[in-house]
């Protein structure tokens, strides 16, 4: 059986943590961040789970990460 091809756009966005869960970025971080309030921004820092819904389809991008 040949080998899967990894995405390449989901291999720099996810990361598989210690126990299997993938790890995601949070959005809104990049521009437009004067509005936003000191509390909301460094909450945007920590990075989080991909929702159950999402997740296998992420797996199947990333098989070997």
């Amino acid at each position: 059986m040949p080998k899967i091809k990894t995405n390449r756009g989901a291999a720099k966005r996810f990361r598989k943590s210690g126990t299997g869960k993938i790890r995601r970025n949070k959005a809104f971080t990049s521009h437009i961040l004067t509005k936003k309030s000191t509390k909301r921004k460094r909450g945007l820092r920590q990075s989080t789970v991909v929702a159950p819904a999402d997740a296998k389809n992420i797996a199947r991008l990333i098989p070997y990460k």
